[in-house]
């Protein structure tokens, strides 16, 4: 039994019925859909989530950093019901008076220097419409190859041109080839590079690629994930902003991958802000939509503009129901002046997560994240699986009533909805704190 103002677990978690619906499941869809915690969600409001047995639990993971407004939102729902209630679902390409309302606002929203947008319905689509626009443009300078610079270890969805962009390997075997003109850089950890040394080691990476293709001739564009997503890992920034002088100098498109980091989750309306550059494009998803299948990519006019008539658009794209969806995110995150309550939630978030760390210096080797999505990461060890241990803590604490992102890497990832209380937060983090303690507590680090 645990009742808190936050928690209320008065039942067996995972809940009674749990385990007959994963196997229900099981028989009908793809394996693909499953491995997550043993937890069947009944409803969910604001940071809490309820089970099967109306368990009550604190929400870190705002379903992989979609609804940063909060589950069931009152202004999302209004809005969605206004929409139902206009008799118009649906209208392809077709032009509606919400379309042009939440394009405008969306194009504030990301600041000045930004013109145009193009709406779809997942992330991946809209890593993959960026890669499209930085090689249209390419084309349009006569470049004599299409190269995109990426980097290791990132991650861009899950169709064939955004894996090919990210740095699995493993993931991307099954396309059966690789793209001669995509080009992975290192990443610059943080354990590994600082800061001071952040510029020589993207000089040495560049001057490596260099032997390769040339940048002015032969390089159209970079893609960037504003965060490596597995352990919200930054790029130092003199690194981010060497990049953009070179991009510069050598006419090369910068996009960034925002769909961790859009929408207030850092702090920022977008995590590139941080870094005090100005991208070319911005690739949005998750928290666009608030729960509603929702991507875009922002840009300039110039460069969204490349694609002819009818040669870049989707079926769903611009629909008014997820119009208005984007509209409630942004009136929310803009009424409730989330990016600055957020900004001031991630210093406690980050401050007791440095505790956490302090309190097990063996196991823990880095703290990172900014805003509301952090991450913390586990060193490696010879002696046992961190990855296994892991997953007895995001089980553990969900048993607790703290439902947390499992990554299957060596870190446990938070974002909770940016509406998240303090008391909430901070409970929240003391659950975790508890069961990292536990589980690690017989194991010494070699």
């Amino acid at each position: 039994m645990i009742k808190t103002r936050n928690r209320h677990i008065f039942k067996k978690v995972p809940a009674i019925g749990t385990s007959q619906l994963m196997r229900k499941l099981s028989k009908i869809e793809s394996r693909s859909m499953h491995g997550q915690m043993p937890i069947a969600w009944k409803r969910a409001e604001n940071f809490n989530i309820y089970d099967l047995s109306n368990n009550k639990f604190i929400d870190f993971t705002s379903t992989i950093f979609v609804t940063n407004i909060g589950h069931a939102n009152k202004r999302m729902i209004k809005y969605l019901k206004k929409g139902l209630d206009q008799k118009l679902l649906h209208s392809y390409a077709y032009i509606h008076q919400i379309r042009e309302k939440y394009l405008k606002n969306l194009i504030s929203f990301s600041g000045k220097g930004f013109q145009k947008a193009f709406l779809m319905s997942a992330g991946t689509e809209a890593t993959e419409a960026a890669l499209k626009l930085m090689r249209l443009n390419g084309q349009k300078l006569k470049k004599r190859k299409l190269g995109i610079i990426c980097f290791e270890g990132n991650w861009h969805g899950r169709t064939m041109g955004a894996q090919l962009m990210s740095g699995n390997e493993k993931q991307k075997k099954w396309i059966g080839h690789k793209d001669k003109n995509i080009f992975h850089l290192p990443f610059p950890y943080p354990w590994n590079v600082s800061e001071n040394e952040a510029e020589n080691f993207l000089k040495n990476s560049l001057q490596k690629l260099s032997r390769k293709v040339n940048l002015k001739k032969d390089i159209c564009g970079v893609m960037i994930e504003t965060f490596q997503g597995w352990g919200s890992v930054y790029y130092p920034k003199k690194y981010i902003k060497l990049l953009e002088k070179v991009c510069k100098k050598n006419n090369i498109l910068i996009a960034f991958d925002e769909m961790q980091a859009g929408f207030g989750r850092t702090g920022y309306n977008f995590g590139f802000q941080y870094y005090g550059i100005k991208p070319d494009l911005i690739c949005c998803g998750k928290g666009m939509g608030g729960g509603v299948p929702l991507s875009g990519v922002i840009g300039k006019k110039k460069v969204l503009d490349l694609p002819e008539v009818g040669n870049m658009s989707s079926t769903n794209s611009a629909n008014p129901l997820v119009c208005y969806a984007g509209l409630a995110v942004l009136d929310e995150i803009n009424k409730k002046k989330l990016v600055e309550k957020t900004k001031a939630k991630g210093q406690i978030l980050t401050n007791y997560l440095q505790k956490i760390k302090n309190n097990n210096p063996n196991t823990i080797l880095s703290i990172q994240g900014k805003g509301l999505i952090a991450a913390i990461i586990f060193k490696k060890s010879n002696r046992y699986k961190v990855e296994k241990l892991l997953k007895k803590v995001v089980f553990n604490s969900m048993k607790e009533g703290l439902l947390v992102v499992y990554t299957g890497m060596n870190s446990i990832k938070i974002g909770p909805p940016l509406s998240i209380t303090k008391s909430a937060l901070i409970e929240g983090l003391q659950v975790l704190d508890h069961n990292i303690s536990k589980v690690f507590s017989n194991y010494d680090q070699d």
